[in-house]
């Protein structure tokens, strides 16, 4: 559409704005006409070049080589690093190793005591200790269960043995120290099986992948009541955060995957010391559809913190008003990084400025009352966001053309505007879903190692055991000692149904510390 003279904005700013937006536009245009000249006109090796080259382009419909690919997910530092940023000190143990781990003495005694004067015997006289972090490779042995049987003399009928233990694979030869360690290095560490069962093929045990996919779905089976409590724990929560993420199910039928989904669920009240423990539950389903996340929150009321994405709106919607969205101001700004990154625009820089502002001030009151972080954002974030920044986004739309990047970023910010500002009227309220994102980040480093679940079975137990293994990686347990302990109590039954609760990772960290403070 040509641009008539009368339809020119006024302001230097504005116009600054719409000719490099135009320039943006203009060369992205450009390198779209070179790489059709060169596929139509050029030698055949050109041609292939060419659309190599230009293929992963044209799939993410971006044709402009130059772009550099948009800012992660949890991405929060300004698109220009400030001067003053201090660097943060490396965490290391200086003068001393960790005083929990088990000392091992390795004794040096020179090769004679006798003194090479006079040749009398010497006598100890202090010593030299030095300490070194050491590591015994993880050793494989196999563990023999011996049940003694006692007869009496005098009678035919008096004998006694101890009960079999109930075991995680029955009938076969695998103890639960093993099975768990099998399903801790693939959802904590992300190691796929095949490379599980090189290693142990390295070791002079060789098992088939499909063995060990055998365990971790009876894992999964043992586990599944904890993992729905769980999820039961967390969609009960006033506040939660929800985001989804693609996973790819190998569909044997088209002898191709299909994609289908994760849907995370979080809950998070560390930043303002609320009652809800960090947690997350995973959510295995095959689309992203508003069906799928209302099938999920039935009965759900209060602030949901997610993206921008259209099923929550939908879902906001469906519920009549018990369900408040609060969107994610990391969204947002992204959309203003990647204009500035694109076209170097002036007023996309200052947006980013501004926000940064925001987060600096979020910085210093992390961890205070809900009640000091609002009285905090009223007095200084609020002026800074609804009278100056909302006043720049909006009177620079009217001056902006409109198919330009930059107005896609401000319409973005204002149509969402009361959801990315609820946090200025609630004190409990993040101002990003950033916490749902980070639990998102084990769910794409094991799809990039595994690339994709063998089925839909075999995506509902990765949903159940990466669950409670990343909450208590959340709470800074060792996801083996707690996974198997788990387990263990589950397949004995020492722990009954109606108390899986124990078993949560937050109330299972509150036993083991409160047994180690009756114990010293």
């Amino acid at each position: 559409m040509a641009i008539r003279p009368e339809a020119l904005p006024t302001d230097a700013a504005a116009l600054t704005e719409m000719v490099l937006a135009l320039d943006a536009e203009n060369e992205k245009l450009r390198v779209a006409m070179q790489t059709l000249k060169e596929m139509i006109f050029g030698k055949r090796s050109e041609r292939l070049a060419a659309v190599v080259a230009e293929q992963l382009a044209l799939e993410l419909d971006d044709l402009a080589t130059d772009v550099t690919p948009p800012a992660s997910a949890n991405d929060d530092v300004s698109a220009t690093k400030p001067a003053a940023n201090p660097r943060k000190k490396a965490r290391r143990n200086i003068g001393a190793l960790p005083k929990h781990l088990p000392r091992c003495e390795q004794v040096l005694e020179p090769e004679t005591t006798a003194c090479p004067c006079c040749q009398g015997l010497l006598h100890r006289i202090g010593e030299d200790v030095s300490e070194v972090l050491d590591v015994i490779p993880a050793i494989l042995r196999v563990l023999r269960t011996i049940r003694p049987k006692y007869g009496c003399r005098a009678c035919t009928d008096g004998v006694v043995q101890a009960k079999v233990l109930p075991r995680l694979i029955e009938g076969g030869m695998a103890s639960t120290a093993l099975v768990t360690h099998v399903v801790v290095s693939k959802f904590a560490w992300y190691l796929p099986l095949y490379r599980q069962v090189q290693i142990l093929a390295g070791q002079g045990i060789h098992l088939d992948r499909a063995t060990l996919a055998g365990w971790v779905k009876r894992a999964a089976w043992w586990l599944k009541s904890l993992y729905e409590l769980q999820l039961r724990t967390i969609q009960a929560s006033p506040r939660l955060f929800c985001d989804e993420t693609p996973m790819p199910v190998l569909d044997p039928g088209r002898h191709r995957a299909r994609i289908c989904q994760f849907w995370a669920h979080a809950m998070d009240d560390r930043p303002w010391g609320g009652p809800s423990p960090p947690a997350v539950a995973y959510v295995f389903a095959d689309g992203r559809g508003t069906e799928e996340i209302a099938g999920q929150l039935t009965g759900f009321s209060g602030i949901l913190q997610v993206d921008g994405y259209a099923a929550y709106k939908a879902l906001a919607r469906g519920h009549g008003g018990a369900i408040q969205l609060a969107f994610c101001l990391a969204h947002a700004r992204r959309k203003f990084v990647e204009v500035y990154k694109t076209m170097q625009s002036p007023f996309a820089h200052e947006v980013i400025e501004r926000l940064q502002a925001v987060y600096a001030i979020e910085a210093e009151i992390r961890g205070s009352s809900a009640e000091q972080r609002l009285a905090v954002r009223r007095t200084k974030t609020a002026p800074l966001v609804e009278e100056q920044l909302k006043a720049r986004l909006t009177s620079m739309l009217d001056q902006l053309f409109s198919q330009s990047k930059l107005t896609e970023a401000i319409n973005y910010t204002l149509n969402h505007w009361d959801g990315l500002t609820l946090f200025l009227r609630d004190g409990r309220v993040e101002v990003d879903s950033n916490s749902v994102e980070r639990s998102m980040r084990p769910i794409a480093m094991g799809r990039r190692n595994s690339l994709f679940s063998g089925s839909e079975g075999g995506a509902e137990s990765w949903a159940i055991l990466a669950s409670l293994v990343n909450t208590a990686k959340l709470h800074e347990l060792d996801p083996q000692a707690y996974l198997a302990d788990v387990l263990e109590r589950i397949v004995s039954g020492q722990t009954k149904n109606h108390q899986l609760h124990e078993l949560l990772a937050w109330n299972w960290k509150a036993a083991q510390e409160l047994s180690a403070r009756v114990a010293a």
